[in-house]
């Protein structure tokens, strides 16, 4: 249904990072019982640049690239601590696993406001987008430290290089983007060495540290770094991810192409004796019927006029992003060529910048394309949906009692 339709020596004390955790799945099943069912762990998005009930030229997204314009009504809402709080708690009681934080010139800092949400939420575990070019590895060891206790351990990692080389200038960070891959592989050998314990003495290509202590901060013991998220096409971020990260982050591209990205990356951590899970960022639009559902995704495009959508096509074009080249050139900013695969729609990639497709459908439809990337060799899904907090219950309610276990346990 269409819808309209990193020169100099090596680190002396930095281990290599041996094999990753294996995907916290069900635990198993009882003699004699059938096998269990494997259920993905399932997040939500918090839209920390604010949040709208219709898409428009300064809907959350729509800035990357720079050219964000102010819009007609499009039921926006502001990104404040209350709304935030709000969708933070709805899907902590719904049972996501954790929310996704965004970092970037678009949106709120991912640190300050996850922050100040642990005391609002209980089990709700909180990934935290930052760029390695911000801050330093050890300092950041510190922050994830301080974050931990505080939380109760509810922290992971999303690290994120940057796409937009004149964004990154806007920050300081004059690397190109294979640069921006290598020292995020020595950020992350630093950061993990730290909260091991271990003492650093290092001075490469990026970075140079003297900690002859392996102790922790604060007067505690160190705290090893939670799950890290990492995510790009290119073959760099493949090659740093396969070494660093436990979790390797695709946007929604369609189910082949998916698959042959998971594979592509878990022979690369193979070969360095790792293994990696697979995740997808997409977002969704469920109802109780596909009609519905489609209705929704219509009126979610309906005020993008084709100027606006011209031009977010050009901007995105140039940001120099495998990830987001292929983004685009799943639908080529031709708003009747949008459902790219079955029920997966491109409709927010006309104008919004990274993740840009959508499962759209009843709730069994929704549910049965989440079995064709698990398939695909995903075990991670990080949702988002517009307005967020609406949509989460949407999703919460619809779909995810029809996935197994809740992903709140897993």
């Amino acid at each position: 249904m269409n819808s309209g339709h990193s020169a100099g020596s090596a680190p002396a004390v930095i281990p290599g990072r041996s094999a990753g955790s294996a995907p916290a799945m069900n635990s198993g099943h009882s003699a004699g019982s059938a096998p269990a069912v494997t259920v993905p762990k399932v997040s939500w998005f918090l839209p920390t640049g604010g949040d709208d009930e219709r898409l428009g030229g300064a809907s959350h997204g729509v800035g990357i690239g720079g050219t964000s314009t102010a819009a007609a009504d499009t039921g926006h809402r502001d990104a404040s601590l209350e709304y935030l709080t709000a969708i933070a708690q709805t899907v902590d009681r719904l049972g996501f696993h954790a929310v996704l934080t965004p970092t970037g010139g678009h949106c709120e800092d991912a640190w300050l406001v996850t922050a100040a949400l642990i005391a609002a939420t209980e089990n709700l575990k909180f990934l935290v987008a930052f760029r390695p070019g911000a801050v330093a590895p050890v300092l950041s060891a510190q922050m994830v430290s301080t974050f931990q206790r505080l939380s109760a351990g509810r922290a992971l990692l999303n690290v994120v290089v940057g796409g937009d080389d004149v964004e990154q200038r806007s920050y300081g960070d004059t690397l190109g983007k294979d640069d921006r891959y290598r020292r995020a592989g020595e950020f992350l050998e630093i950061a993990r060495a730290v909260g091991d314990g271990k003492p650093v003495s290092t001075d490469t290509e990026f970075y140079t540290v003297d900690r002859p202590s392996g102790a922790g901060f604060g007067g505690h013991s160190p705290v090893p770094l939670p799950d890290v998220y990492l995510g790009g096409s290119s073959s760099a971020a493949i090659e740093v991810a396969a070494q660093h990260a436990d979790v390797y982050l695709t946007w929604g591209e369609p189910p082949a192409e998916v698959a042959d990205k998971i594979v592509t990356v878990k022979k690369a951590a193979h070969a360095k004796g790792r293994t990696i899970r697979g995740g997808i960022r997409l977002h969704v639009i469920t109802r109780d019927t596909a009609t519905e559902a489609w209705a929704v995704a219509n009126s979610l495009i309906a005020g993008l006029d084709d100027e606006l959508i011209a031009r977010r096509q050009q901007a995105l074009r140039s940001l120099g992003s495998e990830g987001q080249r292929r983004m685009l050139d799943l639908h080529g900013g031709d708003r009747n060529n949008l459902e790219v695969s079955p029920n997966l729609w491109a409709g927010f990639g006309l104008v919004r910048g990274g993740a840009g497709t959508a499962l759209v459908g009843s709730h069994e439809e929704v549910a049965a394309r989440i079995r064709e990337y698990q398939d695909a060799g995903i075990e991670e899904i990080i949702f988002s949906g517009y307005p967020h907090l609406e949509e989460a219950e949407h999703f919460g309610n619809g779909v995810l009692p029809l996935m197994g276990d809740s992903p709140a346990i897993q």
